[in-house]
């Protein structure tokens, strides 16, 4: 098992479809062990730490044809993809049948000599666990019909939509508290015993191949939630929460594997409680998003502790990409945001390049579209920069950027600093689209009265200034529009 930084920088790929990529640029079958090295460097550029191969399992073929019958969801896919063939439509990676490594990706060998490329670059591997329901058509739902929340005949006969009934049981069909079932599985019971101890057992098994899991809508499983969500049905809660059980039992086998949560509503902290290494930062992508730098300061000025352990992203596979929603000054601003950050760090697979199709995760062919070089020699300056500096090793403490009477556009500057074994550095970022100017104050009485330098980690610009005036009236900062200084301070020279 490689082991992770305290802190990783991971990489989304949509497996199929770059694997899709792979044989369209080679000519040859593409299966994971027959991927070559150079396109293993493209999805592993210096300053990354692990792999999410996103949609490795086998998916269901009932959920498939589910999907091919769905109307609203073949719209969304032309929509997406014009021109998008039946073949082209592998059915949801989200709608597993049984988590083995789908054939048409090379099994079980061909997952072995990818996370083989990956160890040797030192890099992790991730893949997906999906907690919360299976495929209709999993084993589970004849062999272990007591692993489901039940319904009865006549809940089928009056909500088809919401149970299925095999023909031995009426089973619920999954989903969570707001939205309508989804028509392709079939829902868990949290509060199963069995259940638990199957799910114990499947992530060990996974523990075999991977470093690390990203569960899905982990929050769902919360006793809680579970409890909202089906009332009676899931029967009486149990004393223990369904997290703790499980993790704990996977880590008796494997205690240096990695659980990220998706996490929504506020519950993330919750979930940090019961185990999770990482938990999805949903609150500060809104918020970069839709709302301004003070905004996005109240929400850094969390406990360290708490932000070491949340996921910082910009897209992902569920969002919309970075280069549709956002302004090309303000992306690239966000990204030093998300970069220098405390706690992990997940950038999608076509971010770096500007794709701006947000693909439906059911297809295998995403539309070509023209790369943006500057965009992704940024990206590669940035990853590389964060990861040679060593900041993110040091202890992170957020800042103040103040302005004066006549000026207080220092507002919408975002500043903090990282200092440790590796040295000290600052990040300031003008999250808005007017100039701003402002004093920082740097936390270093050490500093003394010497000069230092201040060299940007991206652009290669220096300033030298003294310890005086860094730590007491502070460092003027003066930045364009959703401008950016990353910054390495080093003793200068008398």
């Amino acid at each position: 098992m490689t082991e992770l930084p305290a802190q990783p920088v991971v990489h989304e790929v949509n497996t199929r479809v770059w694997l899709r990529e792979v044989q369209r640029s080679t000519g040859r079958p593409a299966g994971l062990g027959d991927v070559p090295k150079d396109a293993w460097d493209e999805i592993t550029p210096h300053g990354v730490d692990a792999v999410w191969l996103m949609g490795v399992w086998e998916r269901s073929p009932q959920g498939r044809g589910i999907a091919l019958w769905d109307q609203s969801l073949r719209t969304a896919f032309s929509q997406a993809v014009p021109g998008i063939q039946e073949n082209e439509i592998a059915g949801s990676p989200y709608c597993i049948r049984r988590y083995e490594v789908d054939a048409t990706l090379g099994g079980a060998e061909g997952l072995a000599a990818a996370r083989a490329e990956l160890d040797g670059r030192g890099i992790g591997l991730l893949l997906d666990y999906v907690p919360n329901h299976v495929a209709p058509d999993s084993p589970w739902v004849s062999g272990h019909p007591e692993y489901f929340v039940r319904g009865t005949p006549d809940d089928a006969r009056r909500d088809p939509a919401a149970y299925l009934d095999t023909g031995t049981a009426v089973l619920a069909r999954g989903r969570d508290p707001f939205f309508p079932p989804w028509p392709d599985v079939v829902q868990l019971n949290a509060f199963e015993p069995a259940l638990r101890r199957a799910t114990a057992e499947v992530l060990t098994r996974i523990g075999e191949t991977c470093d690390g899991v990203r569960c899905d809508m982990a929050m769902l499983l919360m006793n809680d939630i579970f409890a909202r969500t089906w009332g009676q049905r899931a029967g009486t809660p149990p004393p223990d929460e369904f997290w703790p059980t499980v993790i704990d039992g996977v880590r008796q086998r494997h205690p240096g594997m990695t659980f990220v949560a998706e996490a929504y509503w506020d519950l993330e902290w919750a979930l940090q409680q019961q185990g999770f290494d990482f938990c999805y930062d949903k609150r500060l992508y809104d918020r970069i998003l839709n709302e301004g730098a003070e905004s996005v300061r109240r929400h850094l000025t969390a406990d360290v502790a708490y932000q070491r352990k949340l996921v910082r992203f910009l897209e992902n596979h569920d969002e919309p990409r970075a280069a549709q929603t956002l302004h090309p000054a303000k992306e690239r601003a966000a990204a030093v945001l998300i970069a220098t950050l405390p706690g992990a760090t997940l950038w999608h697979e076509g971010q770096f390049t500007g794709r701006r199709t947000r693909l439906p995760v059911f297809l295998d062919r995403r539309p070509d579209e023209p790369v943006d070089t500057e965009l992704r020699a940024f990206h590669e300056r940035l990853l590389a920069g964060v990861h040679r500096s060593g900041m993110r090793t040091g202890q992170w403490r957020l800042l103040e950027c103040a302005g004066w009477p006549d000026n207080d556009s220092g507002r919408n500057v975002l500043t903090w600093c990282w200092a440790g074994p590796a040295g000290r550095f600052l990040t300031a970022v003008n999250l808005s689209g007017q100039p701003a100017q402002g004093r920082v104050r740097l936390p270093w009485p050490e500093l003394g009265s010497g000069p230092w330098r201040l060299a940007g980690l991206l652009d290669g610009e220096q300033y030298t200034r003294t310890g005086d005036e860094l730590t007491g009236p502070g460092l003027f900062v003066g930045l364009d529009a959703w401008g950016t200084h990353l910054l390495a301070v080093d003793p200068g020279r008398d």
